[in-house]
């Protein structure tokens, strides 16, 4: 059972609970009045992590639902036709506004926070700690702003009132948010526990921070800021987690994948993960989350099995299956890699037997495998909530930014690193294929070559790695390719011929036909141009 969950609903009504634009408060109970204790001060700490399971954030919209599998996997749900979901996007899509006010919302609290952090009587080490907690959970949370939106408001205070003057705030820079966010993750890694001590991947520990810190410099080294600078800093922050040497990849694939669906921590591998609880029924109504109804193997059917009393879905879960995936993402893989079908999976279920119906031949169908509602330990399963845990960052994330620090900075010509690289994304691959981690293998390792080669193979190593982990757009965005795979990907629907009719064929069709330049980044939510006279819209929207 997980030690952190808690009615974080009640928790944080006290908190700056509107939106960044909001005019008019909703507080109820006075900050100044509040914040007096270690109690108070972790309460309201609380609420800042609960921004991460909002039902617009990772509790619901982001798990398949925002189009952030790109070429990979395709969104096939009749609910979100005309949406961001499936290319069809808008300034006024409810999940982007909702996006972006959540977020902020997020920001706020930990902005309240911060300004109240010297307030109460408490030893340094852990006022230090909470402080360091809330600043990080700002800068991500600026963080997943500006990858979506690039240029953003900077919010880093509490506004003096709710007056609408008092939130009329410009957009920064792109590059001077990116430079706020390491400023802000800096400052509280030392601050933080160690891994080690936390033993919880759902709070922020120093591995947490530099291993975000290592994402943050990757992604600023790309398009659109292109600060080719930012790839030592990669390599030097995802060094830091290395050396902390409280990580290493889980033996088993699947495993990693089975301890976040069965409520086990593992501080090896996961670094940073969003944390749910339950199914939302008896006294925690606001702790589950839908990883694995959403993002799962489509699973609906109530026929009854046999003798059994058993539904299908009483067998495997309820799942809307939002995400199938793609032609492209199924070739990637090579012959043996057991990443394949645990990530896409290689069966659908059947309505009436209940069976496991192998698909061998057509790729469209296939599902997202990697949240399986059948390895659920609670019974009976609910329907619309699972307690699935979220991965965020994983260690096997930290080596590919490594050896990508290495491969893509243009001023690193070490020989010894470049060799380190490849030995990264062996390990990597070693696991993919079942075999020792540690061990060489000629049968899986990449052969020695320079930076470019790695650098390619770096690209078609993450999505095997890391994919429906919603970092796929993010990653061939900032590699200034996301027009061209998407392209590839509306070729590849193109290609399906027009006798065939069934809804997964439709919705692959009807998504990459939407795509444009402009999907590259969302639009600034119509609403918010509206009471913040002061924000620009994306070009393109």
């Amino acid at each position: 059972m997980k030690k952190n969950i808690t009615l974080l609903s009640l928790c944080v009504l006290f908190l700056a609970s509107c939106s960044l634009l909001d005019t008019e408060p909703q507080d109820f109970v006075t900050p100044s009045n509040y914040y007096n204790n270690e109690t108070e001060m972790n309460t309201a700490l609380n609420g800042v992590y609960a921004t991460l399971a909002n039902t617009t954030l990772y509790g619901n919209n982001l798990l398949g639902r925002m189009g952030l599998s790109a070429d990979i996997g395709y969104e096939s749900y009749s609910s979100d036709y005309g949406s961001v979901g499936d290319y069809d996007v808008s300034p006024a899509d409810s999940k982007i506004l909702t996006f972006w006010r959540d977020l902020y919302d997020g920001i706020g609290r930990a902005n309240m926070l911060i300004k109240y952090i010297d307030k109460p009587q408490l030893d340094e080490t852990t006022r230090n700690n909470i402080y360091g907690q809330a600043l990080f959970l700002r800068a991500y949370y600026h963080f997943l702003l500006v990858v979506r939106f690039h240029n953003i408001p900077l919010i880093l205070s509490v506004p003096e009132d709710g007056n609408r003057e008092s939130v009329q705030t410009p957009q920064s820079s792109t590059r001077d948010v990116y430079l706020q966010i390491i400023k802000d993750m800096e400052e509280a890694a030392p601050l933080v526990r160690t891994a080690a001590e936390l033993q919880s991947p759902g709070r922020v520990s120093q591995s947490t921070v530099y291993g975000m810190l290592a994402r943050v410099a990757l992604y600023m080294a790309g398009y659109p800021v292109k600060e080719p600078g930012m790839y030592a800093k990669a390599k030097e922050y995802a060094q830091k987690v290395i050396d902390t040497g409280s990580h290493a990849m889980n033996a088993s694939y699947e495993q990693v994948f089975i301890n976040y669906i069965q409520d086990k921590y593992d501080v090896g591998e996961s670094l940073f993960e969003v944390e749910f609880w339950g199914t939302n029924e008896g006294t925690y109504t606001t702790t589950a989350g839908m990883v694995g109804r959403n993002n799962g193997i489509g699973c609906s059917s109530t026929n009854i099995i046999g003798d059994t009393g058993k539904s299908v879905v009483d067998l495997y879960g309820y799942s809307i299956g939002a995400i199938r995936t793609t032609p492209y993402f199924f070739t990637l893989f090579e012959t043996g890699d057991l990443r394949r079908d645990w990530t896409i999976a290689p069966f659908t279920y059947n309505t009436t037997t209940g069976a496991k119906t192998e698909q061998t031949s057509n790729i469209w169908i296939r599902y997202c495998g990697k949240f399986r509602r059948e390895y659920e330990l609670s019974q009976p399963r609910s329907t619309n909530y699972t307690p699935i845990n979220f991965p965020l960052l994983r260690y096997s994330d930290i080596l590919l930014i490594w050896a990508e620090g290495v491969a893509a900075d243009p001023d690193n010509h070490s020989a010894d690193d470049l060799k380190q690289a490849y030995e990264y994304v062996n390990q990597v691959r070693r696991r993919g294929f079942g075999k020792d981690i540690n061990t060489p293998d000629a049968s899986v390792d990449l052969e020695t070559g320079d930076k470019s080669y790695l650098l390619e193979a770096i690209k078609d190593e993450r999505p095997r790695e890391l994919g429906f982990e919603l970092l796929r757009k993010d990653d061939i965005v900032r590699w200034g390719e996301f027009y061209d795979r998407m392209r590839y990907a509306r070729s590849l629907a193109a290609a399906i011929p027009d006798s065939y009719t069934s809804s997964y064929y439709v919705n692959a069709r009807r998504t990459y036909n939407s795509v444009n330049r402009r999907d590259e980044i969302w639009p600034i939510p119509t609403y918010e141009l509206g009471v913040n006279r002061a924000l620009v819209q994306n070009p393109g929207w």
